[in-house]
């Protein structure tokens, strides 16, 4: 999700919304209203990113869950060697990091932090959200609440019955191959992804599902991959409909307690009150990490044994040993990782057992240079963690 809604109208819907919350939620609405042309992230300058980026709670709607009862302890391990640490400083100094931490066994080999951030603060996910509702995804899977990954989406979303979408299998929609026709072009105001959330909202529907409507498809099912966040904010939708449970509150039971998180999630909704699947929720830089452990270690007991195994894999396959698979990038050595607009990212490296979670500020969306140091970066620390 690139774009947001506008504050008011937030305001206003999610007071009325019924989305359903069994587990402890609080409903947060915005300290102030926000005029709309200041809400569109991708016109903010860097001083507002940075701002902003560690508060969205107080210019968005959204759902907030408190931190887990039992807070998984992450122990010191042995720091880096001189080069690697001085790599990983220079990172942090130079590419608007404003939190590096790197896990080996579960021990913290390296946590620093910039931009004024710190532990106790948290930061906005982005895209790295896939990830999480994919999880949630493979819970509803374990539950019995979702029969089957072959299931068509339909049978827990009726109401995209006659669409582009009928025929689509949920594993489909996971790893993007709908073969729905998409533009994710955020340079283009035009494009579905700046227009998904803006359109009219229709009581008793998400946002997606009424976006979902109009749109066409390209290709048969299963034959194309096309990067769309509507789909995972698809997928959010399916997993509410098939737990009777918000985000929010679905990862409060199947990922904050279990993975032991030690802070509060905020995670945000749309003008529906629905949890935004593909996009924003805000947790602290050490509980990204705990995100990446506990995918590490196979989420058990929250998601079927091998999930991550199947759902870190590429599924399709982009070729020199990169793809994706349900909701997770896909890199070389069969590692995977969760990645978000502006630099934010967990990396897992299991035959290092290894987890690196970035939180940035970019100056720019996304961009190939941005990526590649990053990637290089990634590159050396795993080099300097051994096998």
């Amino acid at each position: 999700m690139r774009r947001f809604v506008p504050l008011l109208a937030a305001a206003m819907l999610s007071a009325c919304a019924t989305v359903p919350t069994d587990a402890p939620v609080r409903m947060t609405q915005p300290a102030a209203e926000v005029p709309l042309q200041d809400q569109q992230v991708l016109f903010w300058n860097d001083a507002t990113r940075s701002d902003r980026f560690r508060r969205m709670e107080d210019f968005f709607a959204g759902h907030e869950v408190a931190a887990a009862a039992d807070v998984r302890n992450l122990p010191a391990g042995s720091p880096y060697d001189a080069a690697t640490t001085a790599a990983l400083d220079a990172y942090l100094a130079s590419s608007d990091a404003a939190g590096i931490m790197v896990l080996q066994d579960g021990r913290v080999r390296y946590e620093k932090y910039g931009l004024g951030f710190g532990p106790q603060g948290r930061w906005t996910s982005f895209s790295v959200a896939k990830s999480f509702t994919s999880t949630l995804l493979g819970a509803a899977v374990k539950d019995g609440f979702i029969a089957s990954m072959d299931d068509p989406v339909t049978k827990y979303l009726p109401k995209l019955a006659g669409t582009a979408y009928d025929g689509v299998s949920v594993e489909q929609l996971a790893t993007m191959t709908s073969g729905v026709k998409w533009n994710e072009d955020y340079t283009d105001a035009a494009s579905d992804v700046a227009r998904m959330l803006l359109v009219a909202p229709v009581a008793g529907e998400s946002q997606a599902i009424t976006y979902a409507r109009q749109l066409t498809r390209e290709a048969p099912a299963g034959r194309k991959w096309v990067y769309k966040t509507l789909e995972t904010n698809l997928l959010g939708d399916l997993v509410t409909a098939a737990t009777g449970q918000s985000l929010a509150a679905y990862s409060k039971k199947k990922i904050v307690d279990p993975a032991g998180f030690a802070g509060p999630l905020f995670w945000m909704t749309d003008l529906t009150g629905n949890n935004i699947g593909g996009c924003c929720l805000s947790i602290r830089l050490s509980d990204y990490a705990r995100m990446g452990q506990f995918a590490l270690e196979g989420g058990q007991s929250a998601v079927p044994v091998g999930w991550f195994a199947s759902a870190g894999a590429p599924q399709v396959e982009f070729g020199d040993g990169n793809g994706y698979g349900f909701q997770w990038w896909t890199y070389p050595g069969a590692s995977f990782g969760a990645q978000g607009i502006f630099g934010q990212s967990i990396t897992i490296v299991p035959d290092r057992r290894l987890v690196i979670a970035i939180v940035s500020n970019w100056p720019a969306a996304t961009g190939k240079p941005l990526s590649a140091s990053r990637r290089a970066l990634l590159d050396q620390v795993i080099a300097a963690s051994g096998r």
